[in-house]
């Protein structure tokens, strides 16, 4: 079984100039990277993903940094899924379930 303590979740947490025509470029090239790799939007410029193993967030980051735009900052946070059931949400106003980690035939299906 897996443990949700070592499960990961990636989050990719990003503020790019978009000022100029090749800025809003290079910045749209790094969300449709993201989504290349499987992370998901959560919020504008935030992007998440979920990882069976450091290991694999260790890869994924590698993969987000050779994507990285020119300029702009680029944060990573890393938590475990017992961290991440812990999240409190908010959508318009009112409070969002716990979140779920995915189930095992979406992880491997």
């Amino acid at each position: 079984m897996l443990s949700g303590y070592r499960l990961m979740w990636m989050l990719v947490m990003f503020d790019l100039p978009v000022v100029e025509a090749a800025e809003r470029a290079a910045a749209t090239q790094f969300r449709l990277s993201l989504l290349d790799m499987g992370f998901s939007r959560a919020q504008l410029s935030v992007y998440m993903r979920f990882c069976t193993s450091y290991k694999q967030v260790q890869a994924y980051s590698q993969r987000v940094e050779a994507a990285l735009p020119k300029g702009g900052l680029v944060n990573i946070l890393q938590m475990t899924d017992k961290q991440y059931e812990r999240i409190i949400s908010f959508h318009s106003g009112r409070k969002e379930p716990a979140k779920k980690t995915p189930d095992q035939f979406d992880l491997f299906g």
